[in-house]
């Protein structure tokens, strides 16, 4: 089976009220005061620009979007998040944004790499927002990031 996200996280008021201009953005609560915005094509397009940003290591990163996270996050810590994996192999990648710049920088770890022991990356984005995790659990399970398979039944 696979399993692919890419989104961003973030507190679900803040994100609420940051993507009020982009009808393209639809959201979905996951616990915890927090809400996925799924990376689809439809967003991908709207906030991409053509400023030939880098991509900080992502694979479905828009350019210019960093600029974006960067302001949303006046109004409290972003994530940006992926992962991908088929039968059990896979990688992570993640970064927070906080007070208009990176906090976390972009995190990833690749197919075969065992998860540092600070938790995966996608488990450190989301304690920066905030999540706790209870006993026998790590971040990533607590707001149930594995509910779905793929980034675009979060939205389905």
């Amino acid at each position: 089976m696979s399993y692919d996200l890419q989104a961003v996280i973030a507190d679900e008021e803040a994100l609420r009220i940051a993507t009020r201009h982009l009808p393209a953005a639809r959201l979905a609560s996951i616990g915890q005061g927090l809400s996925l915005m799924p990376m689809t094509d439809s967003l991908f397009e709207t906030v991409a620009d053509s400023s030939g940003a880098g991509v900080l290591g992502f694979r479905r990163f828009p350019e210019g979007f960093e600029k974006t996270l960067a302001g949303w996050s006046a109004g409290g810590p972003v994530a940006y998040v992926e992962a991908e994996y088929f039968g059990g192999v896979g990688e992570q990648r993640a970064a927070v944004w906080d007070g208009g710049t990176i906090a976390l920088a972009p995190l990833h770890v690749d197919e075969g790499e065992p998860f540092p022991s600070a938790g995966s990356p996608i488990s450190q984005a989301l304690r920066r927002l905030g999540v706790a995790a209870g006993a026998g659990e790590d971040e990533f399970s607590a707001v149930g990031l594995g509910r779905h398979r793929h980034s675009e039944a979060w939205i389905a």
